[in-house]
C-alpha cells in the first residue's frame, strides 16, 4: 500500500472533535479529581480543575506562568501531511484562547502496524510545521500501535498572569465575537460519506489550519473579558460554559450565526454528528430556543467543531473596533450575541 492509497477518514470512528467526551460525562468523571486536589490546597494554579476553562495555568512568579493543554483526534481529513496540521492547530488553540504564547510541544500519536510508515511521518510533518509556524517546537511525544489513528499535541505556553484571559470575565453589556465560521463537523461528516463538494471541504479545511494566535493578539489588545475556543461542545456549550463561569446570561443571535459554505445545505441533506446530540444534551435545561429560529440553524450551533475560532466578550465601546481589526487582517468577525444579567443562553431569531 503506497501513500496515497491510504484513505484516513475511513479508519476513523468520529470526525474530529465530535468524538470528544461530552459535557454531561465530564460532569460525571471529574468531581474525583477534584477532590484530591482542591483548588484551595494549590495558590499557584491559576486555572486548574475547579472551572471550565481552556488550559491549566500554573503561576512561577508575579510575571510569568505557564499555560498547559493536550488535545489530539482521528483523522478528520485524507491527507497525512493537512490532518497533522489542523490537529496541531486544533491543539494550540486552546493557549490562544487564555491569551498565551505557544513555546514548546510533544506529540500524542496512535498508528496502525499496518500502514506505511510514510503516512505517520506526514502527519508528523505537518503538525511539525504548524508549530514552527506558531513559533514553538516540538520537542519529542508518544506514539503507540492502535487500530484507528490519532494525533494531537502536549501544548505547553507561556503568560503573564495579569493578562490572562478565561471563560469567567464576561460582563452584562459585552458584545459577542466570534472569529471563524461554524459547520466543520457537520462538512466532515458529508466528506466522509462522499457527499461534500471539492470546494466546500477546501473551505473548512482552510479555516481549520488557520491559527487563533493573531486574534487572541488582538483580544488582548482590546482588554477582552473573557475568551473562550468554540471547539467540540459547539457554539452553545462553549458560550453555556462562559455563562455559568460569568455568572450571566448570553444572548446569541441566529441570524448572525457564520456558516461554512455548504454547512446548511448538509444539515439539511442529515449528515449531522453525534456530538452535536451530546452537546444538546449536555446543556438541557440551560438553553432556552425563542420560536423561529429555524431548525438548520440551531443544529448549527450545536455543531461539534474541530479547529473553531475564538468566542471574545468584549466591552460594546471596544467591539467595532475589535471587529475591523480582524476583517482587515482577514479573520471572520461576526458579532453574534450580547452578555446580560442572568444565568443561562437564550438564542434569538
Amino acid at each position: 500500500m503506497t501513500l496515497d492509497q491510504v484513505r484516513l477518514t475511513s479508519l476513523a470512528s468520529c470526525a474530529g472533535c465530535a468524538g470528544k467526551a461530552g459535557i454531561a460525562t465530564l460532569a460525571e468523571v471529574l468531581p474525583p479529581l477534584q477532590r484530591i486536589f482542591p483548588a484551595a490546597n494549590h495558590p499557584d494554579l491559576l486555572v486548574g480543575l475547579a472551572g471550565p476553562d481552556d488550559a491549566a495555568v500554573y503561576k512561577l512568579s508575579e510575571d510569568l506562568a505557564i499555560v498547559q493543554t493536550v488535545d489530539f483526534f482521528p483523522p478528520v481529513v485524507d491527507d497525512p501531511y493537512t490532518y497533522g496540521a489542523i490537529a496541531a492547530a486544533n491543539a494550540m488553540s486552546d493557549v490562544y484562547a487564555m491569551g498565551g504564547e505557544v513555546i514548546l510541544a510533544l506529540q500524542v500519536a496512535n498508528f496502525p502496524e499496518g500502514l506505511p510508515y510514510s503516512v505517520l511521518a506526514e502527519i508528523f510533518r505537518g503538525g511539525g510545521e504548524k508549530v514552527a509556524e506558531a513559533g514553538g517546537v516540538i520537542a519529542g511525544g508518544h506514539t503507540l500501535f492502535d487500530e484507528e489513528p490519532k494525533y494531537g499535541l502536549a501544548v505547553t505556553g507561556t503568560i503573564d498572569p495579569k493578562t490572562l484571559m478565561r471563560k469567567s470575565g464576561a460582563q452584562p453589556g459585552d458584545v459577542l465575537l466570534l472569529t471563524k465560521a461554524l459547520g466543520t463537523g457537520v462538512v466532515l461528516t458529508a466528506a466522509r460519506a462522499d457527499a461534500c463538494e471539492p470546494n466546500h471541504l477546501k473551505s473548512a479545511v482552510d479555516s481549520m489550519l488557520l491559527l487563533n494566535r493573531h486574534p487572541s493578539h488582538l483580544a488582548k489588545g482590546a482588554g477582552a473579558h473573557a475568551c473562550t475556543d468554540i471547539t467540540g461542545f459547539g457554539l452553545i456549550g462553549h458560550a453555556a460554559e462562559m455563562a455559568r463561569a460569568s455568572d450571566v446570561r448570553i444572548v446569541l443571535d441566529a441570524s448572525q450565526a457564520p456558516a461554512l459554505p455548504g454547512a446548511l445545505d448538509y444539515i439539511a441533506a442529515g449528515h449531522l454528528t453525534g456530538g452535536a446530540g451530546r452537546n444538546r444534551a449536555g446543556v438541557e435545561g440551560q438553553v432556552e430556543i425563542a420560536d423561529g429560529v429555524p431548525e438548520d440553524i440551531e443544529h448549527l450551533l450545536y455543531d461539534a467543531q474541530t479547529s473553531g475560532g475564538l468566542l471574545i466578550a468584549v466591552a460594546a465601546e471596544a467591539a467595532n473596533k475589535l471587529a475591523s481589526a480582524l476583517d482587515k487582517d482577514g479573520f471572520v468577525a461576526a458579532c453574534v450575541g450580547r452578555i446580560e444579567r442572568g444565568a443561562g443562553v437564550r438564542v434569538e431569531a
